[in-house]
C-alpha cells in the first residue's frame, strides 16, 4: 500500500513545550543535505569516529571514497554471501563496496542516498570497484531513507518535464511522486535480506523516524533483519542542543537515547531486537551526556498466522525467566506450548541455541492444524506430543554424547 505523500516545499515547525522553536525536518534535512554534500568534497574528520574495517576489503576500495565517507561502524561484518543487502545513507559507497565482497557475485547491494555529491563519488567508483571483484553487483539510487518508495531522480526528470510554477502544479506534483511511489518503488516490498546502516538514522527528524522504521520493515524480506551501526546518547539531550542544526547534522542532536532506539524497531513489528555492539567509551561527551556508537540487528518475521501442531520448546538458561517480545514468560527447564511460527522463530536468529525443541509423537499434518491462541502462555503437558495412547517401553539408548566415547569418559 502506497504512504501519502511527504515532501513539503512549506511545513509549519512543530509545537515546543520549552518555549524554544525546533528546528523543522525539512530544515533539518537541509542542513544534513549540506553539510555532508561538503563532506564529499573535502574530509570533514567532525562527522565521524574511527572505526576499525577489515583491511582485506579496504584494499580495492579507492582512496577518495575511504576518506570521505563517514560512520561509527561496520554492520558490513553481518552480512553474508548471497544476499541482497539495502544500505541507507550510503554516502560515497564503502559499506556498499565492503558489503559487495562478502556478498560475492551471487548477491547484490543497493546504496540509497539522497545527496548529489556522495552519489557522484560513490558512482563514479563503481566500476572501478567492479572491475577489481571481477563482478558487478553494486547500485545507487537517489531517495531519502524515511521514504524508500519514492525515486528522487524519477520524480525530478518528470518535474523537469512538467516545472512547478504555481499551486496547481505543485498539486500535480504530489500526484506524480504518489503515483511513482505506487508505480515503481525506488526499494520493491520484500525485496531484501538485510537493511544495513552506519550513523544515518539519527539524521531523520524525530517527525518522519517512525515513517523510516516502518520503511525498513516494509522492503525486508519474511525472516529478513536490519543490521544498524547508530549514535546513542545515555541521557535525554536537552531542547537547546535539539535545536542546533550544527549539532544535528554531527550526529549529536539526533542521537537515540540507548533504549529508545531499540524499541522503536519493536514497536515497528520487529522481533529479537538485540545490541550487537556497544563502545565502552563514548566517542563524545556534550554537557556531561555520552554520545557512543551502537550496533543492533532486529529481524522481520513476526506476521502471519498462528498454527497449533503440537511443539514445545524448553528455554535453557541461564537466567531464570525470559519475557519474549509477544510477552509469553518463559521459567528455565518447563515445556510451553507454542505455535508453528514461533516454534520456527525461535530455532534461528536471535534465539538460536537458546531453546529445546520438541515434536510430536505423531505430526499434525499443516492443512489439518487448528489456530493457536497466542493471547496467554501456557504449559505443554508432555502427553500432548507424546499423545494420550502412548506406552511405549524401550531397551535403554545409547546415552552417550557425540565425542565422549574418543574422550574416554566412560560414559553409561
Amino acid at each position: 500500500m502506497s504512504k501519502k505523500l511527504n515532501i513539503r516545499f512549506d511545513e509549519s515547525p512543530p509545537i515546543s513545550l520549552s518555549g524554544s522553536t525546533p528546528i523543522s525536518p525539512m530544515k533539518t534535512e537541509s542542513v544534513v543535505k549540506s553539510r555532508y554534500a561538503d563532506g564529499a568534497n573535502s574530509r570533514e574528520e567532525a562527522l565521524c569516529c574511527p572505526v576499525e574495517y577489515d583491511q582485506q576489503y579496504l584494499e580495492i576500495i579507492p582512496s577518495e571514497v575511504i576518506e570521505r565517507d563517514y560512520g561509527c561502524g561496520d554492520p558490513s561484518r553481518y552480512v553474508k554471501e548471497g544476499e541482497t543487502v539495502l544500505d541507507l545513507g550510503s554516502g560515497t559507497g564503502k559499506i556498499c563496496f565492503i558489503a559487495s565482497q562478502v556478498v560475492g557475485p551471487e548477491g547484490k547491494v543497493i546504496g540509497v542516498d539522497m545527496t548529489d555529491d556522495m552519489l557522484e563519488v560513490a558512482r563514479r567508483n563503481e566500476p572501478i570497484v567492479a572491475e577489481r571483484t571481477g563482478y558487478q553487483n553494486v547500485e545507487f539510487r537517489k531517495g531519502r531513507i524515511q521514504d524508500l518508495q519514492l525515486d528522487l531522480e524519477a520524480l525530478e526528470k518528470k518535474l523537469q518535464e512538467n516545472p512547478v510554477s504555481d499551486a496547481n502544479g505543485f498539486l500535480e506534483a504530489e500526484e506524480m511522486a504518489e503515483s511513482l511511489r505506487s508505480s515503481a518503488p525506488l526499494v520493491e516490498n520484500d525485496s531484501i535480506d538485510v537493511v544495513v546502516s552506519n550513523c544515518v538514522l539519527n539524521l531523520v527528524s524525530k517527525k518522519n523516524r517512525r515513517q523510516m522504521f516502518e520503511e525498513i520493515h516494509r522492503v525486508l524480506k519474511r525472516e529478513g533483519r536490519a543490521v544498524i551501526s547508530d549514535i546513542v546518547c545515555d541521557e535525554e539531550v536537552p531542547q537547546d542542543l535539539q535545536d542546533d542544526p550544527e549539532l544535528w547534522s554531527g550526529c549529536i542532536s539526533g542521537a537515540f537515547l540507548e533504549h529508545e532506539f531499540l524499541e522503536a524497531f519493536e514497536e515497528a513489528g520487529f522481533y529479537g531486537v538485540r545490541i550487537l555492539n556497544f563502545d565502552e567509551e563514548p566517542w563524545q561527551t556534550v554537557k556531561g551526556i555520552e554520545f557512543r556508537s551502537m550496533t543492533i540487528e532486529a529481524y522481520k518475521g513476526k506476521e502471519g498466522v498462528c498454527l497449533e501442531r503440537n511443539q514445545a520448546v524448553i528455554y535453557k538458561g541461564p537466567f531464570k525467566r525470559v519475557l519474549d517480545d509477544d510477552g509469553n514468560a518463559m521459567d528455565r527447564g518447563k515445556r510451553y506450548a507454542v505455535c508453528e511460527k514461533v516454534y520456527g522463530i525461535y530455532q534461528s536468529g536471535a534465539y538460536e541455541g537458546m531453546f529445546e525443541f520438541i515434536n510430536p509423537q505423531t505430526e499434525i499434518p499443516r492443512e489439518d492444524a487448528e489456530l493457536f491462541d497466542c493471547s496467554t502462555t501456557r504449559l505443554r503437558h508432555p502427553r500432548e506430543t507424546k499423545g494420550e495412547a502412548y506406552d511405549a517401553t524401550t531397551e535403554a539408548s545409547d546415552c552417550c554424547s557425540p565425542g565422549d566415547d574418543e574422550k574416554g569418559s566412560g560414559c553409561c
